[in-house]
Parts: structure tokens; sequence; C-alpha cells
């Protein structure tokens, strides 16, 4: 089943703004919340899809690429931050979307009632790094392993940040509850909020002995080695993610997402223009006048092309579809073949003579017919 448009998801514009778009995700995430929709596996995906919609229209760079690619442009390099997300997920990343606007009573501090405490800590940050791709690579997808130096979890611990399991006592602020609650008096009575505990974020415990290896933050300084999932059609300077591979969180907080932005090499014969590439041809006079078949490069190979007889320099022979898909999905450039008629430099006494002898020629006389149109013309009705 296809998915449906972020926007329509979220009941919103395309130039809806942060604000607007935070308050129809809450809108919705309440509407179809697990704890007000119990065993209701409908609510559940449309709790689910709004969290992935959120994650990708909340994040201007995300929203930018979803703009410009659509669904393609959040795919890639392993996925998005919201996309495969499980409950915990959602509960941990988009908690202070409830907290803000006072419900943090009704979902215990970003948990539904009678739900496991999720882990608290603080996230990781994110991660950018460089891919290199060849013209190839960009135009059939490819997949790239790199190891990447970042703070990961501590094995020791396995991110608590503890000695064990026992150096752990209850938070005295919160009495272990994670959250603490004010009852403030206003005119229409009094009125009961919750927020996360200042003292454990949220955990409900305090570290009593830290852990000696990472001293209590639940990471360390390591190396990581990560497959990337390239897409067919991405183009120089664009920005994938992969949710979850940068920096691990303190004492098991979310990690971060690694970004990568995508570098084109320069290839050897071709030039990218958009999804089609272009190819310098350079003819010699004779092979200009008489005509010939001669083999040129692309993307995938090599490709034979006919130049007829009386070709003139200018000239821009077209093979579709060689050029490069487009991110979506929908069409595929082309192959521009831009003619050179090759002026030698340096003749010798007999090329000269015989050059001489049609020099006067009619046949030689440039005679350009009113339907020949400029390079610039023919250039702009291939790329109009």
């Amino acid at each position: 089943m296809a998915k449906r448009d972020y926007y329509e998801v979220l009941g919103v514009s395309r130039t809806a703004t942060e604000i607007e778009i935070k308050k129809a995700y809450r809108k919705i995430a309440l509407k179809y919340h697990p704890d007000r929709n119990p065993d209701n596996k409908e609510a559940e995906e449309k709790f689910k899809e709004a969290a992935e919609a959120y994650a990708v229209l909340s994040d201007s760079e995300k929203r930018r690429r979803y703009d410009q690619f659509g669904h393609a442009g959040t795919r890639g390099a392993g996925g998005f931050s919201g996309q495969g997300m499980n409950m915990e997920d959602i509960f941990s990343n988009f908690g202070d979307v409830f907290s803000e606007f006072g419900f943090e009573s009704f979902f215990g501090g970003g948990r539904g009632p009678g739900r496991s405490r999720s882990r608290g800590g603080q996230r990781g940050s994110n991660l950018r790094i460089k891919v290199k791709l060849d013209l190839e690579e960009m135009a059939h997808g490819t997949r790239k392993t790199v190891k990447v130096k970042k703070q990961i979890q501590c094995d020791h611990c396995e991110g608590s940040g503890a000695k064990d399991r026992g150096a752990f006592s209850s938070c005295s602020t919160c009495g272990g509850r994670g959250v603490v609650t004010r009852i403030t008096n206003t005119i229409l009575g009094q009125m009961q909020t919750s927020q996360t505990c200042p003292s454990c974020h949220g955990e409900g415990t305090i570290i009593s002995e830290k852990c000696s290896k990472c001293e209590g933050e639940g990471r360390v300084f390591g190396e990581e080695t990560i497959s990337i999932e390239i897409p067919a059609g991405v183009t120089d300077g664009i920005q994938l993610s992969m949710s979850g591979k940068g920096n691990a969180g303190v004492r098991g907080g979310a990690a971060g997402d690694l970004l990568i932005t995508i570098e084109e090499k320069p290839h050897p014969h071709l030039v990218r223009e958009g999804n089609n590439v272009i190819y310098e041809l350079h003819l010699n006079f004779a092979d200009a006048a008489l005509g010939t078949e001669l083999e040129v490069p692309t993307i995938s190979g090599k490709a034979k092309i006919k130049v007829p007889a009386g070709t003139q320099g200018g000239k821009i022979f077209r093979l579709k579809g060689k050029g490069l898909p487009s991110l979506n999905g929908y069409g595929r450039g082309d192959e521009l073949i831009h003619v050179n008629i090759w002026t030698p430099k340096n003749l010798s006494p007999e090329e000269k003579k015989i050059i001489e002898r049609f020099k006067e020629s009619p046949n030689f006389k440039p005679n350009p017919g009113k339907s020949e149109k400029s390079f610039f013309e023919k250039i702009k009705d291939y790329f109009s």
C-alpha cells in the first residue's frame, strides 16, 4: 500500500509553520494514543503514521528533501528518523510535544499508564560524513561500508552508567516515579500538572556508584562499521540520514542520526547536467564530411552512434534514456553528444596543398540554411 502524503496525514498545508505542524501532530496523537484505544490495531497504525510524518516535517532538512523528492527523499541510507519507529522510540523522541501543552500527567512523562518506563538519559548528537560517488554509482545506486569514529554504548555497563544493577537508588525527589506533580490554584479551581523530574531526568533512579569504564556516561569513544544503502538518482550535495547511527546517548538515551552528504566524483568524459549527461565529441573534418560510425562512452559502458555525412559543428545527438534516473523513480535523463569539428593546428606542406585545392570549391564555402539552429537554441530545445 502506497504511503500517504505526510501533509495529508497531519491535515496541514504545505506552507504550514513549525507550530502548526506540532499542534496538528499533538491533536492526532492524542486521538489515536494506544492508552485511549487499547487493543485497537488501526488506531495504533494511525498513531505511528502521524509520528512518522511529524519526524520528517518537524525537521527542516528532512522536510526540504521531502518537498523536493517526496517519499523517495526520505529513503536510502537506512531510512530517516521516524521510519520503522516502535512505541518506545515515539514516546522517547516526541514526549516533549505533549509536555509543552501540559499533557504529561496523562502520558506519565512520555509513557502511557501501565507502560514500562522508557530509558532516560540524554540523546546523542548527530554525526556528519561525506561519501564520494562516481556517476555509475549515482545512476544505479550502491552500498558503501564506512568506518565511523564516534561515541558508542559502553559494553561494561550496557549503557546504564552504573557499576552494576545494584548501584542504583530510588530518586528521592520524585519517589521513583520519574515525574513530579504540581498543583496550581486558578480562578477555575485547582489544576494539576506533571513534569519530568529534574533530579533523575525521568529515570526514577539515581546512580549511587558509577561504571569505572565510562565514568557514569554509559558510552565510550569507539568505532563502528556501517553499511549505507545509496538509492539510484542521488545528486551532488544531497543529504541522506540513518536514524540512530550517530553518537550514542548518555546513560541509555537515544542515539543521534548519521547524516551523509553525497559528493560527486568528476567523470573522465561525461558532465552531469541535472539528470542528463553531456559528452563532447571531437570529429576530424573528414569524418564530419564523409560520415562515420563510432563508439562513445556512456554511464553504462560504450554505445555506437552513426554520424551522417555533412555533420556540422555544434550538432547535438541524443541517446535517450542514457542519463541518470530521478531520485523519486519517475523518468530518466538522456545523454547529449555535442559535436566539435577538430581543426588541425599544424599542417605539413603536402596537407596544405591538398586543402588549398579545395579552398575555392563551392561546396567548401559556408552556406548555413535558415533551418540551422545555433548551439544555444539546440541546448534550450533539449532542456525545455
